[in-house]
C-alpha cells in the first residue's frame, strides 16, 4: 500500500510582503495587508472574475486576500489611459481585455502594481473608490477566468507516459515511437470545462472490465484526477502561418491550474483508434487566478534534456520551464484531507512554447481564450505521480488516507483539491487552488 505525504514543513515567513521586484520593476511593498505565505503579494498581480451580493461579475486582481474589482477602477479613471477598452473591464470573462494584446495586458498589470503599491496613495486615499473595488476573497464567487474558445490537452509528462505506457504495454514499449520526437496532444471538449468549485457528477458509458468479455454500460468505477496546469493564449497568427519557439511566449497571456478529470475504464475500451471521448468530456476543472509569464520570470528554469535533439522547428534557446510547485490533495466526505501527490511543473518533458509551436506548424490558427493544458505532471519519484492511476498502479496498489481508508480510484463525495506556487528568495507566486467533488452518477 501507498502511504501518504505528510504535510511540508514552512519557513518562518520572512515579512507579510515581500520586497522582491513588483511589475513595475521597483523594489516595493503594498498598503493593502497580505497574509504570511500567501499566494498573490503585489508581486503576482493575477486576472481572475469575480463577483458579490451587491455586483456584477467583473475582471479582478488579488493581492493577499483581497479581491481587486477593476470594473470600478475604470469607472474611477484609474484605468483610463492604457489603450483599452472601458468596456472590456465591464465583462463576465478576461476575453475582451485580451484582445487587446500582450503590450495592453502589460500597462494594465504595471498600472495594478503602482496602485497598490506602499509608496501610491492615489487608491489608498480615495475613500469612495476603494470602498468600492476592494472586496474581502471570502464575500466573492470566483468564476472561470476565460471563455474558452479550443481546448488541447498535451500529453507532455514523460515519467506519465512511462508509467501508463508500462502498465498497458509493458516497459519496453512504454513510450510510442513518435513520444520523444513530438508534443502528443489531443483536442478536447471546451464546453465542459468548469470553474473551481464546480462539483461533477460521476460518468457513465461503455466499459469491458474483462478482455474476453462483451462491453457493458454503467457509470464508471475507475474516477480519476490528472494534475496539470494550462495556458491561455492571445490571438495569433491567421490560418496557415505558424508560431515558432521563440516567438511562442508573446501569444501566451498566463497560466492556470487545471484539473482534467479521467474515467480510466470508460477511457481504456474507447481510446483505440482515436484517442479519449467520453472518459474526458465530461469535465475539466479550471482554477480561478490567470498568473502571467512576467510574474513567473523569477522563477523560470531548464526543462529536462532531451533524448534526441528535436527537429528544428521544435528547437528553442534558454530556459523554456518554471520551477512550479504542485500538490494535490484528496478530502473525504467527512472532511480528513490527505496530501496524495507532490510534482513540479519543470519536470515537464515538452515546454509551452515547444506545444505552441508544433500545434501551428501545419498552419493552425489559434485565437484569443485558447486554452492549452499540460497532460499530467508526474515527478520521477512515485510520491510525485499525478492521477490515482498511477499512485495506485492501476488500482493494485491502494493508497492509504490520513483516516486510514483506501483509495484505488475517486469515491463518490471526494473532493479534489490541487494547489501550485513558486517560492524563491523570500519571494511566493502562487495559483491558490482548483477544487472539485465527485457527485453520484445521475
Amino acid at each position: 500500500m501507498t502511504t501518504p505525504i505528510s504535510q511540508p514543513h514552512r519557513k518562518p515567513d520572512l515579512c507579510a510582503m515581500s520586497d522582491n521586484s513588483a511589475p513595475g520593476g521597483k523594489q516595493t511593498s503594498s498598503w493593502i495587508e497580505t497574509p504570511a505565505h500567501s499566494d498573490f503579494p503585489i508581486q503576482n498581480i493575477p486576472f481572475g472574475i469575480a463577483s458579490a451580493k451587491d455586483r456584477a461579475a467583473h475582471p479582478c486582481t488579488r493581492i493577499g486576500d483581497t479581491v481587486v474589482d477593476l470594473g470600478a477602477l475604470a469607472k474611477a479613471g484609474l484605468l483610463s489611459d492604457l489603450g483599452i477598452a472601458p468596456e472590456a473591464f465591464q465583462t463576465t470573462s478576461l476575453n475582451a481585455l485580451m484582445r487587446h494584446g500582450k503590450p495592453a495586458m502589460r500597462k494594465l498589470r504595471q498600472r495594478l502594481g503602482e496602485l497598490l503599491s506602499a509608496d501610491n496613495g492615489t487608491l489608498r486615499n480615495d475613500a469612495a473608490t476603494r470602498t468600492a473595488a476592494l472586496l474581502p476573497v471570502a464575500d466573492c464567487t470566483l468564476h472561470l477566468p476565460i471563455e474558452v474558445g479550443d481546448y488541447t490537452d498535451f500529453y507532455s509528462s514523460r515519467e506519465h507516459a512511462f508509467n501508463v505506457g508500462t502498465m498497458f504495454r509493458g516497459p519496453e514499449n512504454a513510450l510510442m515511437p513518435n513520444w520523444l520526437h513530438l508534443p502528443v496532444g489531443y483536442h478536447g471538449r471546451a464546453s465542459s470545462i468548469v470553474a473551481s468549485g464546480t462539483p461533477l457528477h460521476r460518468p457513465k458509458g461503455q466499459m469491458r472490465p474483462k478482455p474476453d468479455e462483451p462491453p457493458v454500460f454503467g457509470a464508471s468505477k475507475q474516477m480519476d484526477f490528472e494534475l496539470e496546469t494550462g495556458f491561455i493564449t492571445f490571438g495569433g497568427k491567421p490560418l496557415g502561418q505558424h508560431i515558432s519557439v521563440e516567438e511562442a511566449e508573446e501569444h501566451i497571456f498566463g497560466m492556470v491550474l487545471f484539473n482534467d478529470w479521467s474515467a480510466r475504464d470508460i477511457q481504456s475500451w474507447e481510446y483505440v483508434p482515436l484517442g479519449p471521448f467520453l472518459g474526458k468530456n465530461f469535465g475539466s476543472s479550471m482554477g480561478a487566478w490567470v498568473v502571467t509569464l512576467d510574474a513567473l520570470e523569477p522563477f523560470r528554469t531548464a526543462q529536462p534534456e532531451p533524448e534526441f535533439q528535436p527537429l528544428p522547428y521544435l528547437q528553442g534557446h534558454g530556459k523554456q520551464a518554471f520551477d512550479i510547485a504542485l500538490e494535490t490533495v484528496l478530502t473525504t466526505p467527512e472532511g480528513s484531507e490527505t496530501v496524495i501527490s507532490r510534482s513540479n511543473f519543470k519536470h515537464l518533458y515538452w515546454s509551452m512554447a515547444q506545444q505552441l509551436a508544433h500545434h501551428t506548424v501545419n498552419g493552425c490558427n489559434i485565437r484569443c481564450g485558447d486554452l492549452l493544458a499540460s497532460g499530467t505532471i508526474s515527478a520521477p519519484d512515485p510520491s510525485g505521480y499525478g492521477s490515482m492511476l498511477e499512485l495506485s498502479w492501476r488500482g493494485t496498489k491502494p493508497i492509504t488516507l490520513a483516516d486510514g481508508s483506501e483509495r484505488k480510484f475517486i469515491n463518490d463525495g471526494d473532493t479534489i483539491t490541487m494547489r501550485g506556487h513558486c517560492e524563491k528568495d523570500g519571494l511566493r507566486i502562487g495559483f491558490g487552488e482548483v477544487k472539485g467533488t465527485i457527485l453520484p452518477a445521475l
